[in-house]
């Protein structure tokens, strides 16, 4: 029998970590969301008008197709996923080991920051245009 060896951590380009960063602190979520997506999935219904911001998920009341939008960015950026039941694609979100990684680092600095100009206009370039920036 071999010894077996522990996963090396993989780690991210820094442009990775960068433009996932900003991609949250521009999102209409808060860190309490992403806590929650250490230890369980989060259906979209949970993020969608007033038990959205009831529960101090959302900084806003969302309407289904902006949560569903912004959700989407968040797992092109590579924090999230959709999880998969039998039947295929659910409703619900989790995180991905690069969004575990950030949300562990935020939750010891006790947040990730608000967004300003340059971040804003830097994610609006990215999502839209699909820039390198």
């Amino acid at each position: 029998m071999t010894p077996t060896t522990p996963n090396p951590v993989f780690r991210h380009p820094q442009k990775t970590l960068d433009r996932a960063a900003r991609a949250v602190r521009c999102a209409p979520f808060r860190l309490k969301l992403y806590a929650l997506m250490l230890d369980q999935s989060v259906a979209l219904s949970a993020l969608i008008g007033i038990p959205g911001t009831r529960n101090q998920l959302t900084k806003r009341m969302l309407s289904e197709l902006s949560a569903d939008g912004e959700m989407l960015w968040l797992i092109q950026v590579g924090l999230l996923r959709r999880e998969v039941d039998g039947q295929g694609l659910t409703d619900r979100f989790r995180l991905t080991p690069l969004g575990r990684q950030l949300v562990s680092q935020w939750q010891s600095v006790g947040g990730f920051g608000k967004a300003n100009l340059r971040d804003r206009i830097l994610n609006t370039l990215n999502r839209w245009l699909r820039l390198p920036v």
